[in-house]
């Protein structure tokens, strides 16, 4: 099993905007007042185009999907949600909160990936869920340690229990539930995806503790973690707010690993969170801040891995 890979399927958008379907439980989204939504979708597709440049740059193998005009899918850049690719040649297609985000379920995205001599032998699909309105958005609702096969789940509209437990038990993995939090307009909300708060690599976790207000919880969440052998970089809710959490690890060229950022969240770190990263890995950064103003998402979101085997 390998924590990280190569290979990241993206997708490029053709007509990205602030999705108002999604921004109701999105406490990151913001309209951009000032710029029209030609202007918009432009800058994300520039912003898209220079962090693909630079992933390509340290050799990881980006394989791109080019969105299409319709239906209107204005999330589509973040690919991660609706599918996860797995090394048992298995694919996870998983229902979606926002009804527009249920459109970007596409069946060529497998077609492009066996066009590359990828895998795929069975595709279990939990979208049936969404007749009763329930929601496991991918690997946005999950942070999934592969090598220890365990699943960390932070509970919100968007991540259910009971589906979370059945992807666990269908993937072979150790469910780790818990609640986390963020501050809006004075109330404590439950952040709407695991992987805003938490990025788990081989051999470190960046995470924001204080999010997870229950202190059983808590601390059940760090024993996991310390029992194995991660080292442990606590993050803040307000680097949270610059998407300090929202992190990939991914192999470059001759494995090399690196850990995957914006440069918001880049330029929240203190120089000794930068110094506790780079003992692991080299530290990756783009600028993104039009997707992440509009999206209410980041560099992680954007990423799909495919851990499939070749033929």
């Amino acid at each position: 099993m390998q924590q990280i890979t190569n290979t990241i399927l993206m997708v490029r958008p053709i007509a990205f905007r602030m999705n108002e379907q999604t921004a109701v439980n999105n406490y990151y989204q913001q309209e951009i007042d000032d710029l029209k939504p030609k202007t918009v979708q432009s800058k994300a597709q520039q912003e898209f185009d220079a962090y693909v440049e630079k992933l390509r740059g340290i050799g990881v193998n980006v394989v791109i999907i080019q969105d299409t005009e319709e239906p209107d899918t204005p999330d589509s850049i973040f690919p991660n949600n609706w599918i996860s690719f797995h090394q048992s040649g298995n694919i996870g297609v998983y229902p979606m909160f926002a009804e527009n985000r249920r459109l970007e379920r596409r069946e060529d995205v497998l077609e492009v990936l066996e066009a590359q001599g990828f895998q795929i032998n069975n595709v279990i699909d939990y979208t049936s869920a969404e007749e009763e309105d329930v929601f496991l958005e991918g690997t946005g609702s999950m942070a999934l340690d592969k090598i220890n096969r365990k699943a960390y789940c932070a509970l919100s509209p968007r991540a259910d229990e009971t589906l979370f437990i059945e992807f666990c038990e269908d993937f072979e993995y150790s469910p780790i539930v818990f609640t986390a939090n963020q501050t809006v307009d004075g109330k404590r909300k439950a952040i709407y995806h695991t992987n805003v708060m938490m990025c788990l690599a081989e051999t470190f976790a960046v995470i924001c503790l204080e999010s997870i207000d229950d202190k059983k919880e808590r601390e059940n969440v760090k024993k996991h973690l310390k029992d194995d052998g991660k080292e442990l970089i606590v993050i803040t809710e307000k680097q949270v707010e610059n998407f300090a959490g929202n992190m990939l690890q991914v192999k470059g060229a001759n494995d090399e690993p690196y850990l995957v950022m914006s440069e918001s969240a880049y330029t929240s770190l203190t120089e000794s969170q930068i110094q506790a990263i780079e003992k692991h890995c080299k530290i990756l950064y783009s600028n993104i801040e039009t997707i992440e103003t509009c999206g209410g998402g980041s560099a992680r979101c954007m990423m799909a891995e495919v851990f499939l085997p070749k033929k």
